[in-house]
């Protein structure tokens, strides 16, 4: 019987030419690499074969040949991948798990539909559409275009206004097809990543410096954008916009030759996908006084990861947890308190976790504690900044 997948949903946000096919590609086209194939715990496949022969096409003659894929104008077609731990050599399903393979369905925004306004009836309801797919997402990136960035040196605050400001007035015109009786919606994606795409462009920036760029250059516009995104959503205290941050580079570009093996962060896209919703629930579990149910399908993902993480270790965990006031046996029934106490016990339990998972041949809760100690990772290599504790 083919094991049950648990699905996730990525949406990417970007002007026109800000690189999202390319991203696109080289983060397929990388995975079929047989060095990847050979150096992970985890193979990625296309579940549309088309799909994914063009994307590997795309890098393939990026590669071969320095060709740049063509834009995909007013494209809005989703890209679903399945990310199955390896089998064969005596592998092992994680004792706790109800799934035994993730799907990461990686979502387009055309950067054309923020900047140009509907064309006609057809078109506007295509967008709208569009969006209400993109609600199932619990990450969005939004791009931040390096080689706009350079065109705007020394008065980036010029740049940031109007791509964040198209953002915010883009969805504003939407909000009112969305939410079509006025309610607030429960399942929203509630994770906005500021991303610098075409971080080769700018080798003197670390992710602190373009956080502090942002930040300095247009605090205000980020506010606005995330007012905006908080009329969106029920509990919008659990929305997270101008905390994360990250650098993403599909390759290195020069004169003749991309060299597609120069990337930057595209191997955190996993795991920004699938662990930043766990951990930031077990945050917001913390610190936002509300039920955690009202964060819908966010918590049963992320409790449903949590189990797989934290395995027997989390139902003793969760037996303590009911003792304690601040959990209480409404939550304790969940793995979520568990999974807080993991994740702040330090990166030693979840190595250990991890060893045992491979030991055990258990390659999806393998695969799942590498995911979130890459995320740690990303940090100490100055390429991710997410939201402290």
């Amino acid at each position: 019987m083919a094991p049950k997948v648990k699905e996730q949903n990525i949406a990417v946000f970007g002007e026109s030419g800000s690189g999202k096919t390319v991203l696109l590609s080289s983060f397929y086209g990388a995975t079929q690499e047989p060095s990847f194939l050979s150096s992970n715990l985890y193979q990625v496949l296309a579940d549309d074969t088309s799909q994914g022969l063009r994307l590997h096409a795309n890098y393939l003659k990026m590669s071969k040949a320095a060709q740049v894929p063509p834009t995909n104008r007013f494209d809005a077609v989703p890209y679903s991948f399945t990310i199955r731990p390896k089998d064969g050599d005596g592998a092992a399903a994680a004792p706790s798990s109800s799934f035994g393979a993730l799907r990461l369905v990686w979502h387009d925004y055309p950067g054309q539909w923020f900047e140009q306004d509907p064309s006609s009836d057809e078109v506007s309801r295509r967008r709208v559409e569009t969006f209400t797919k993109l609600l199932k997402s619990d990450v969005a990136l939004v791009l931040v275009d390096g080689q706009k960035l350079l065109d705007y040196a020394g008065e980036e605050e010029k740049y940031f206004r109007m791509m964040l400001g198209g953002l915010r007035v883009g969805l504003e015109k939407l909000k009112d097809d969305i939410l079509a009786d006025g309610k607030p919606l429960e399942e929203f994606p509630r994770i906005w990543i500021l991303a610098l795409s075409k971080a080769d462009l700018h080798p003197e920036l670390d992710v602190q410096g373009f956080k502090d760029l942002l930040v300095e250059k247009a605090a205000g516009d980020i506010v606005m954008l995330q007012q905006t995104l908080k009329g969106f959503v029920q509990a919008p205290e659990a929305l997270s916009l101008g905390e994360d941050f990250m650098l993403l580079s599909s390759a290195k570009f020069e004169p003749g030759k991309i060299e597609v093996t120069e990337r930057v962060g595209l191997d955190l896209i996993l795991p920004v996908a699938t662990m930043l919703p766990l951990e930031r629930v077990a945050q917001w579990a913390e610190k936002v006084d509300m039920p955690l149910r009202m964060l819908g399908g966010l918590v049963d993902h992320a409790n449903e990861f949590a189990v797989v993480l934290t395995g027997a270790a989390g139902t003793l965990l969760t037996k303590v947890l009911s003792k304690v006031p601040k959990v209480g046996p409404v939550l304790a029934p969940l793995a979520v308190p568990a999974l807080a106490e993991l994740i702040k016990s330090g990166g030693a339990k979840l190595e250990e976790i991890h060893a045992q998972a491979l030991a055990n041949r258990d390659y999806l809760t393998a695969t799942l504690t590498q995911f979130r100690l890459d995320l740690d990772r990303g940090v100490k290599d100055r390429l991710l900044v997410k939201s402290p504790w």
